[in-house]
């Protein structure tokens, strides 16, 4: 199967897709009696509290409906939360930026502990890459618009290149994942359990992690209505989020087992990906959006979105 180089121009032409569709109508109105939640399957704790059922016992005395929708990335679980398909979201760092420079109407409303060891950039085990440097004229793939985009730029700018000296290709983790395999790219700028999957099943080889370079925070965020409207409900998913976390971190194990069938992958491969991230909720602080800051100012200058973004705005003390 062939994939197609992308270039700046073709990540403007997504956003403008996203800009599109800020512009239509939602699909479903505020409901006060439901909760709808977009979670990836790689997320670990919220894909545990679906199965385990401890959020449905908390919110049924309060006459709270309970939906779970699941998304294959970030990006679009942002398009969801824009048109009004789910209330609640668990994204990366650089999604929200995205979404919010196309006019996506959401607001942040929790975040976890950074996880830098949780992505990197991964080359094949027989790599003649050593370096960052090494990485010139080289064809990198990433999922388009993932956390790892950031990690991709400032790793670069680390090793003393451009975001112009490399080719980047956008592909879905399971495409990137099979093009890594047959030597159609030269490396993969990837998240866990990716990470770890590639580096158990392939010997895939770390370049570098995120530890010095990126934070990789990782962020609930909500639509701006219900979030408003029902801050009670935020606290009762909060303490069964951090609830869970508390288990997870303390059965890795146990946690890994349970997520082995759902997310088809190795128990070993689940340990080690688990125990790259913290676990927790915790509230928006200044420093935390100083960092998306950066992050957005960084796109902006790079016209990887179409026009410079405040990231406060997208939260609830912003006025709208």
């Amino acid at each position: 199967m062939s994939f197609v180089t992308s270039t700046r121009r073709q990540f403007i032409g997504t956003v403008a897709a996203l800009l599109t569709l800020a512009a239509l109508p939602a699909f479903a109105e505020y409901n006060p009696k439901l909760l709808r939640i977009g979670y990836q399957k790689s997320a670990a704790t919220l894909v545990l509290l679906k199965g385990n059922g401890a959020l449905e016992k908390r919110l049924t005395p309060l006459g709270i409906e309970v939906k779970w929708v699941e998304f294959a990335a970030g990006p679009q679980l942002l398009e969801g939360l824009n048109v009004g398909s789910i209330d609640f979201g668990y994204v990366g760092e650089t999604p929200p930026i995205v979404a919010q420079a196309a006019g996506a109407n959401f607001v942040y409303v929790g975040y976890e502990l950074p996880a830098p060891s949780a992505e990197a950039i991964l080359v094949p085990k027989d790599s003649p890459i050593k370096t960052i440097a090494d990485l010139r004229g080289k064809k990198i793939a990433l999922n388009k618009g993932s956390n790892v985009h950031y990690l991709l730029v400032k790793a670069l700018e680390k090793g003393g290149l451009k975001y112009s000296d490399v080719t980047v290709n956008y592909l879905t983790p399971a495409d990137a994942r099979a093009a890594f395999e047959r030597g159609a790219i030269d490396a993969w700028v990837i998240w866990d359990p990716f990470t770890s999957a590639a580096e158990k099943q392939t010997g895939a080889r770390v370049l570098t992690n995120a530890v010095g370079i990126a934070n990789n925070h990782q962020f609930f965020l909500a639509e701006r209505e219900f979030a408003t409207k029902r801050p009670d409900v935020t606290k009762v998913l909060f303490d069964e989020v951090s609830t869970q976390g508390a288990w997870v971190a303390k059965n890795i194990k146990e946690a890994a087992a349970q997520l082995s069938p759902i997310q088809g992958l190795p128990t070993d491969v689940l340990e080690q990906s688990l125990g790259r991230y913290p676990q927790g909720v915790h509230p928006l602080d200044d420093k935390v959006l100083d960092a998306q800051q950066k992050i957005a100012d960084t796109f902006a200058e790079l016209k990887l979105i179409p026009a410079p973004i405040k990231v406060k705005d997208a939260t609830l003390a912003a006025k709208r």
